[in-house]
């Protein structure tokens, strides 16, 4: 007999910055192998997020990949958004996204590849020297939450969810399998339920299905809520509908 081993959330170690580093170019890589294999029709089909297609969705993970290896260019970025969030009260991470797009249009879909794949080592090394201090420091948001993130927290956990998520909706919008792991994106799917069963704070036994899947318990008693463990993460970052306990909100 087969006995399924149950995680408590509480005792998920939360990703690391040098961990995060490993994760985050280790998920650059399986993005670059995802975008060499579309066709020229698949960069133009539209995603989960209303605003972009396959390429304008990619042109905003390079232009996050820009602003992280070049401090000149991350200045510009937080400035423009910054701006917009005054003048237009635009929340700033939707501001800093449509200025990565917009100052990268003119890109065509083998520029934006080819773009990515020479930034991406930079981008990780960039990262991955950020000093201590530095990470430590206070950003305050306005959405999908209104919070204050360490800038540590940003770089490691958000960047990567973030860069995660658009591979996953570029996938379910081309109609294309999912490479996934246990190690790599059961990894990240259990950081992001130990930080949702922090968040709602009630109890619950969560059954998450599919290589990135496990089985999780918070608290005692509660109810057992059983999904996809990919679904699961599409519904926090709000692709899906959301009820009940899976309304708490996890930043992607």
């Amino acid at each position: 007999m087969t006995t399924t081993q149950i995680t408590d959330t509480a005792a998920i170690e939360e990703i690391e910055h040098r961990e995060a580093m490993d994760i985050q170019a280790t998920e650059l890589g399986r993005s670059i192998d995802l975008l060499r294999s579309l066709k020229a029709t698949d960069w133009h089909v539209q995603t989960e997020c209303l605003d972009w297609d396959v390429r304008r969705m990619w042109l905003h993970v390079l232009g996050a990949c820009h602003g992280s290896a070049s401090m000149r260019e991350g200045v510009h970025q937080m400035r423009v958004a910054r701006r917009l969030q005054r003048k237009e009260g635009t929340p700033l991470e939707a501001g800093l996204s449509a200025t990565q797009v917009a100052d990268r249009e003119h890109l065509s879909s083998d520029e934006l590849l080819a773009e990515l794949e020479k930034i991406a080592p930079k981008t990780i090394k960039a990262r991955a020297r950020t000093p201590r201090l530095v990470r430590a420091l206070k950003l305050a948001i306005d959405a999908p939450v209104v919070e204050k993130w360490s800038l540590g927290y940003l770089i490691d956990i958000i960047y990567l969810r973030d860069l995660w998520m658009h591979r996953v909706d570029t996938a379910y919008a081309l109609g294309r399998e999912l490479v996934l792991s246990s190690e790599h994106d059961g990894r990240i799917v259990a950081e992001v339920v130990a930080e949702w069963a922090r968040r709602h704070g009630q109890p619950l036994t969560l059954e998450l299905t599919g290589p990135a899947g496990g089985s999780f318990r918070s608290g005692d008693g509660g109810e057992t809520l059983t999904m996809d463990a990919v679904d699961f993460c599409r519904t926090l970052a709000g692709r899906l509908e959301a009820t009940g306990q899976l309304s708490t909100i996890v930043p992607f």
